[in-house]
């Protein structure tokens, strides 16, 4: 039986390769859902403008539901968002693009738990495995930007960078996860197969 998914969706590589990847497994995709700061209107994950994730998923032809939420009430809100997205799209999963973070994927499942939905990780792998989901990025046809960085632990001159070969190669030099995965970078997809333009 097709699963019927709602996509946790940023707008980065990561949320774009679990999206692509459902899509190679058949299932189907009704709908986003894009978490954003009731003050900012940002995206939690991202910091980006509504506007920008609005304009992704046209071009996917996906509709998107965007959540609004502080940080008292993420888990709740996120909870029952869901139930109502259940209810519109007859969905029976949640899909979310994180990658080996344990206490990322124990969050996720208990929300879907609460929701009635199954919980999907398409891009779940081991740590050491991460550069594989770089390169496929990359091999599959994506083009995205750095958008932010920790500035912690990436030069902040990297923000603007494309994802290409010489960034794969330049953040193996450096001592953080390849794919980001803690939050050292983020991207914004601008082309790449789950588009129509």
């Amino acid at each position: 039986m097709t699963k019927q998914v709602v996509l946790s969706f940023s707008g980065g590589k990561d949320s774009c390769l679990a999206l692509y990847k459902l899509q190679q497994q058949n299932s189907k995709v009704s709908c986003l859902i894009t978490t954003i700061w009731k003050q900012s209107q940002e995206t939690v994950a991202h910091d980006e403008k509504r506007e920008k994730i609005a304009e992704q998923a046209d071009n996917i032809g996906i509709p998107v539901h965007f959540m609004e939420t502080d940080f008292e009430t993420y888990t709740e809100d996120f909870v029952t968002n869901l139930e109502e997205l259940k209810g519109q799209y007859n969905i029976d999963s949640i899909a979310f693009g994180d990658i080996y973070l344990d206490g990322h994927r124990e969050w996720g499942e208990q929300v879907a738990e609460h929701a009635g939905l199954e919980a999907l990780y398409p891009l779940w792998t081991k740590q050491a495995s991460v550069i594989d989901l770089l390169q496929e990025v990359i091999d599959v046809g994506f083009k995205a930007k750095i958008i932010k960085v920790d500035k912690t632990k990436l030069p902040e001159e990297w923000v603007g960078r494309s994802l290409d070969e010489s960034f794969i190669h330049d953040i193996q030099q450096k001592d953080v996860c390849p794919m980001g995965e803690s939050g050292e970078y983020h991207t914004a997809v601008y082309d790449g197969p789950i588009f129509k333009n």
